[in-house]
């Protein structure tokens, strides 16, 4: 499988912050946006993966990623000459998925939660249909809301409703197969102009092909389209960062967990950026002994946090104490 992060547009909810460089590079707390959901496909066990920039601003996205090598990735570029549409990605795409099926993610898009890698690595493996993700929000109308029947099972997709048939919004994270661009190439503009991303996983809907996977109250999602957004995404990770002293996003930490580099490109990495935060955090992890310090298996990993061995023994020996009635 391989993956395509979306990160073109104007972000013109966002001027005049945008109006010089890509939303996508704005930060989110300590990182740039685009570590997240980068982030997030390497979860998803994606090492191949296409950045689909605006026109005009693949440059500077390589000069934040090159090739993707320091984090145990390959990394392409392809530009979107205008906002046509989500869908128009896969379009854009073709020749680099080469008959494979991809993960699709926009990159303003940002997932944080338990269990979150296994899910993930799951959609990853089927090799047939779409799976889309839906989580609860407060205001549905602002989203492509899934409809219900009786039984639960997806009835239909549909697009900023007036009266929404549920609070479920389809997160902008998608799982297709091979069929994908075939499919994107078949849709009809919308109003907008554009190949929407709702047309397509109806298709695989109306086909009975369509999973839906919904991300309960232990998982987070947030995008970052607005200056209130994106204000609340950094409030966010700053506040969990903050709490358990765990980066959330970060590649380099990803790749290192996952076994895709080793502790030299770690330390590396980590020299690059060795007078901020960020860098003294990877170069802890450099020197971590227990890569898989969390107490489960790699094919586990949970979320973009992981547990030091350091914070592990703390726990144990906290734990036992406790059981041994020094506290």
């Amino acid at each position: 499988m391989k993956g395509i992060i979306l990160a073109g547009g104007t972000g013109s909810r966002l001027w005049p912050i945008t109006h010089a460089t890509s939303k996508q590079l704005l930060p989110v707390w300590d990182k740039p946006m685009i570590f997240y959901p980068l982030s997030t496909l390497m979860l998803a066990g994606i090492r191949d993966i296409l950045i689909v920039t605006a026109k005009g601003q693949t440059e500077a996205f390589m000069l934040l990623l090159g090739d993707g090598s320091q984090f145990g990735i390959e990394i392409s570029y392809a530009e979107q000459a205008k906002p046509n549409g989500i869908a128009e990605a896969l379009l854009i795409g073709r020749e680099f998925l080469d008959g494979s099926s991809c993960a699709l993610i926009l990159g303003d898009n940002l997932f944080h939660g338990d269990n979150l890698g296994a899910r993930l690595q799951t959609a990853a493996r089927r090799h047939e249909g779409a799976t889309v993700f839906v989580h609860a929000v407060r205001d549905p109308e602002r989203y492509g809301v899934m409809a219900f029947d009786s039984d639960g099972n997806p009835l239909d997709i549909i697009e900023k409703p007036s009266h929404p048939p549920s609070n479920l919004a389809v997160t902008g994270l998608y799982f297709f197969d091979a069929t994908a661009p075939d499919r994107a190439e078949a849709l009809q503009p919308s109003h907008r102009g554009e190949l929407e991303i709702t047309d397509l996983n109806r298709a695989y809907l109306e086909d009975g092909k369509l999973n839906v996977e919904m991300l309960g109250r232990g998982c987070a999602w947030l995008d970052t389209g607005t200056p209130a957004s994106l204000l609340q995404a950094a409030q966010f990770v700053c506040s969990v960062e903050e709490r358990q002293g765990l980066k959330i996003g970060s590649p380099e930490e990803t790749a290192w967990r996952l076994g895709w580099i080793n502790r030299g490109d770690m330390t590396r990495s980590a020299g690059f950026s060795a007078n901020s935060e960020y860098g003294r955090y990877l170069d802890d992890m450099a020197h971590t002994h227990d890569r898989n310090a969390m107490g489960v298996d790699v094919d586990g990993l949970g979320a973009f946090g992981f547990v030091t061995a350091r914070e592990k023994q703390t726990f144990y020996s906290s734990s036992n104490n406790r059981r041994a009635g020094h506290e």
